[in-house]
């Protein structure tokens, strides 16, 4: 797989995890069909929006790949009454997986990007964790909960900010680029499961 063509799979991934994520929670909120699609484009798009306007890269990802946008609307009708069909439950566990894919394909497609524009290193890995974790954000902040990258105290942002570094770290080391943001992509999503799985959390702040 050529470079173009895994960041273009990366993309279409964190944009359906992403999506994913936010109709589940749109769902368990009992929004409207037309606020179950908008919380899932925002979601999804959001964050990689955000990047491209810091790094004045046009047309945005989602203008570029149309295709997204249609997919997106007709997954956000049609996933509600599946949901009803089959019974699922929708619980906050719902989200993880698909949150968790998310995070690790943007963070690494994110830097990679960034990269490829000439961005410094520091730079490059701030535009993947806000490439991963600004939809989740947004989300949140509209369905009125306080943004589980805040206070879950789970490690979200720092993974994807390590797993940044590591695309960086290795575009240094010379392997092939789409190795480099393959292998940060699988080892965020891989850590971030981990760490929802058995409990891991960063050290809460705590006033004197």
């Amino acid at each position: 797989m050529n470079l173009s063509t895994l960041l273009i799979a990366l993309e279409a991934i964190g944009v359906l995890a992403f999506a994913l994520s936010g109709i589940i929670e749109a769902a368990r909120k009992h929004f409207d069909l037309v606020g179950v699609v908008m919380i899932g484009f925002i979601t999804a798009f959001g964050g990689g929006t955000l990047r491209d306007v810091l790094l004045d890269r046009r047309p945005f990802f989602w203008v570029e790949q149309e295709f997204w946008v249609w997919a997106l609307i007709g997954i956000g009708f049609a996933l509600p009454f599946f949901f009803k069909a089959q019974h699922i439950e929708l619980t906050e566990k719902a989200m993880l997986i698909p949150d968790a894919v998310g995070l690790g394909a943007f963070a690494a497609g994110g830097t990679h990007i960034a990269l490829q524009m000439d961005a410094s290193p520091l730079i490059a890995v701030l535009m993947g964790v806000i490439t991963a974790v600004v939809g989740g954000i947004l989300r949140d902040v509209l369905v009125n909960e306080v943004p589980r990258a805040f206070h879950d105290h789970q490690p979200y942002a720092v993974i994807a900010f390590a797993g940044g570094w590591l695309v960086v770290l290795l575009s240094y080391v010379g392997t092939p680029e789409s190795v480099d943001v393959l292998v940060a992509a699988v080892l965020m999503i891989v850590l971030r499961l981990l760490a929802v799985k058995f409990g891991w959390e960063l050290k809460r702040w705590r006033f004197l």
